[in-house]
């Protein structure tokens, strides 16, 4: 392990110093690469994916997991799109000079090595390899031990381009050691690792975190909210409530508490249930909400808990004050939504909500890196600092400043 973490650190020196046109030459090269070995990835998957059948994974996880042609397509054309963004690597963000004479600039640099754990969805393995490629630096994966084939061959086909264009394999590889104590180790070293980014269970994150000595960006669980205001137009919450539930239910942008005003809640819940009953979810409610609608009992656990499954919680709430300290209460920092007409009322919420994505009139399940137009995103980070939300190119950088003389000395 140490030896391999050595040969990473030796490979980012040579990552961070490549130039634009050859690294977007080579992500063109992974793209095609990917289609052209379609079949190979999808052979891989299905032995997930037998896996994931075998032990049971739900219907949420395995959607996760498969790879078929298009989302393998999809995957390609992610790098692509990633490979046509603007450079993040040596762009002065500022420069000025000083009494002394000195020229000082501020410029973006790589990060360095950047090790990222991750869960369930192969195709964070090509995304993340090319976003940490693309911003000059090398990435270490340890996926989930229910995607390894996926991941492996997935890892091997963007590795093999690396190795025809006369650079280490190292700058994108996978943990030789998956095991725990593979990670435990990862996550400590942090003489040979810069940065560990942790996506997936709640769990997986607070190991890392209590853990690591590595510095850490969270990418912690999407309990995510929508609220239903007294003054929302009823089209748009029924359209906009059905796709953050009901989309996809196992990513991380997927609502899990419905929020509805106390003074539309007789008149908008029946309709919701009707349409959530078509999707056959399962909804669970307060004992105000269950006076309306014949659902099952929510209590507090359901309201903390990030079900990535088609089940919902609804609460029926006061005002937009109690809409905003139900979610400052339960919410894991990630997305939530308001849905009204009336803007005091929505930026009080979008003020009032400490979220990484709040959202007028939209669905939470627009939080993801190829929709913000980054391509795609390491994950979504529910981290203050240094990076929030979907972590595309630029927040896999950091800066250092460039200082130009001409033989000051300091008095």
């Amino acid at each position: 392990m140490e030896i391999f973490l050595q040969k990473a650190k030796e490979a980012s020196a040579i990552c961070a110093t490549l130039e634009p046109s050859i690294k977007n030459s080579l992500l063109l090269q992974m793209a095609e690469a990917l289609k052209a070995n379609s079949a190979r990835i999808e052979k891989e998957n299905k032995k997930d994916m037998d896996y994931a059948k075998e032990n049971d994974l739900s219907a949420a996880l395995q959607d996760r997991l498969l790879l078929d042609e298009k989302r393998i397509s999809a995957m390609a054309d992610s790098i692509v799109q990633i490979a046509g963004l603007k450079e993040p690597v040596n762009r002065v963000l500022e420069g000025w000079k000083v009494d002394s004479g000195l020229n000082i600039q501020k410029v973006t640099v790589p990060i360095g090595v950047i090790g990222i754990i991750y869960e369930s969805r192969p195709n964070v393995t090509s995304d993340t390899a090319a976003l940490c490629f693309k911003s000059s630096n090398v990435c270490v994966l340890k996926g989930g031990k229910e995607a390894q084939n996926s991941n492996e061959i997935i890892a091997s086909i963007l590795q093999d381009v690396l190795v025809a264009n006369d650079l280490p394999k190292e700058m994108i590889s996978l943990l030789p050691d998956s095991s725990r104590e593979g990670v435990n180790y990862l996550i400590k070293q942090d003489r040979y690792v810069d940065l560990i980014i942790p996506r997936g269970g709640e769990g997986l994150i607070r190991h890392v975190s209590e853990n690591a000595t590595v510095p850490v960006v969270k990418h912690d669980k999407g309990l995510c909210h929508t609220y239903i205001d007294e003054d929302a137009d009823f089209d748009k919450a029924l359209k906009v409530s059905i796709n953050a539930k009901c989309r996809r239910v196992g990513i991380c942008g997927a609502m899990e508490t419905l929020l509805v005003h106390k003074r539309v809640a007789s008149e908008i819940l029946p309709i919701l249930k009707d349409e959530f009953d078509k999707h056959d979810t399962k909804l669970r409610g307060c004992a105000k909400s269950r006076a309306v609608i014949d659902i099952d009992l929510a209590d507090e656990k359901d309201f903390e808990t990030e079900y990535l499954d088609n089940i919902l919680s609804i609460k029926i709430v006061g005002n937009v004050s109690e809409a905003v300290a139900h979610v400052t209460k339960y919410g894991s920092g990630h997305s939530d939504a308001i849905i009204t007409e009336n803007y005091s009322v929505a930026e009080q919420f979008l003020n009032g909500v400490d979220s990484a994505c709040v959202y007028l009139n939209a669905s939470t399940q627009f939080t993801d890196g190829g929709e913000f137009g980054f391509g795609a995103e390491v994950g979504i980070s529910t981290n203050k600092l240094h990076a929030r939300g979907p972590m595309g190119i630029n927040d896999l950088t950091t800066y250092k400043y460039k200082v130009y003389g001409n033989g000051q000395t300091r008095a």
